[in-house]
C-alpha cells in the first residue's frame, strides 16, 4: 500500500465520523436554540428574513418589515383568544399535533381533490391542520417549500422543532409568539405592529372585532385585508368572536400554563 493510500484512509475515517456527528450536532444546537427562545424574545424570524430576501431580489431594496414585540400581557387578551378561535381550538390540550383536525383535513381534502377530477377544474379550497405550535415552529425557523423535496424536508423539521417548542416552552409563551410573529399583511407581523399600521394604536387597544379581523385573515395575510375587510373576513370574523365566547374568553388564557 502505498504513502498516499495509507494517508487517504484516516482521512476517509474523519468525514466518515463528522458525518455520523451532524444529526447529533443539529440536534443539540437545535435544542438550545429552543431553549434560549424561551426566555429571549426573537429579534426577527426565519420568515421575515426570507420575505425581504425575496423583496430584494425583486428589486424592492427600501422594503422593511414591520416588527414590533409585546409580551402577552400587554396585548389585548381578544388578538391571542381570536387566534387561538380561528386557527387551533383544542390549543390548549394536544402536544404540538391534532390528529383529529389531520384526520378531518384529510377526508375534507380528498373529497375536494374528487370533486375536482369530476368537474375538470383545478383544486380548490384545501384545508389544513397545522397547530400553533407547528406554525410557531415554521416561521422561526424554517422556509416555504418550492419543490416536493424541499417541501417535505421543511415538513420532517417543522415536527421536529414543534416537538422541542412543545417540551421546552409552557403554553402560554407557545402564544405569545405567535402573537407577534404571524404575518397580518405583507411584511406585518405581530399584533403591534398590525395594530400600528392599520389602526394607529397600541395592540393593547384593540377591540375583539380588530382582533378577530386579524385572525380572520390567517393563514392567508396577503390576499385578505383586516383593515378594510371584504364579506369573507367580515363572515369569519364574526364567527371567530362567537368561537372565542365558546372556549371560555379571558378565563381560558388566565387557564394556560
Amino acid at each position: 500500500m502505498s504513502t498516499a493510500t495509507v494517508a487517504t484512509v484516516p482521512r476517509r475515517r474523519r468525514w466518515f465520523r463528522w458525518l455520523l456527528a451532524l444529526p447529533f450536532l443539529f440536534g443539540a444546537a437545535s435544542i438550545l436554540q429552543v431553549v434560549v427562545l424561551r426566555f429571549v424574545d426573537p429579534p426577527f424570524t426565519a420568515f421575515m428574513a426570507a420575505r425581504v430576501i425575496e423583496a430584494w431580489g425583486q428589486g424592492e431594496f427600501g422594503f422593511r418589515v414591520a416588527y414590533d414585540w409585546r409580551d402577552l400581557d400587554r396585548m389585548a387578551p381578544s388578538l391571542p383568544l381570536s387566534m387561538v378561535a380561528a386557527e387551533d381550538q383544542n390549543f390548549a390540550i394536544h402536544h404540538g399535533f391534532d390528529l383529529g383536525a389531520i384526520e378531518k383535513a384529510r377526508v375534507h381534502n380528498r373529497k375536494m381533490v374528487e370533486r375536482a377530477e369530476k368537474r375538470g377544474r383545478p383544486v380548490t379550497r384545501l384545508r389544513g391542520a397545522s397547530t400553533i405550535s407547528q406554525q410557531v415552529a415554521k416561521n422561526l425557523f424554517l422556509w416555504q417549500g418550492t419543490n416536493r423535496v424541499s417541501r417535505w424536508a421543511r415538513k420532517g423539521l417543522e415536527a421536529w422543532y414543534t416537538v422541542l417548542i412543545e417540551t421546552l416552552w409552557p403554553k402560554r409563551r407557545i402564544l405569545e409568539v405567535y402573537a407577534n410573529v404571524a404575518e397580518f399583511g405583507d411584511g406585518v407581523y405581530g399584533g403591534q405592529a398590525a395594530a400600528r399600521s392599520y389602526w394607529g394604536k397600541d395592540a393593547g387597544r384593540l377591540t375583539a372585532n380588530e382582533s378577530a379581523r386579524l385572525a380572520a385573515v390567517l393563514p392567508s395575510p396577503r390576499r385578505y385585508n383586516a383593515h378594510r375587510p371584504g364579506p369573507y373576513v367580515q363572515r369569519r370574523a364574526a364567527g371567530i368572536q362567537r368561537q372565542v365566547r365558546q372556549i371560555g374568553g379571558v378565563a381560558y388564557l388566565e387557564a394556560l400554563q
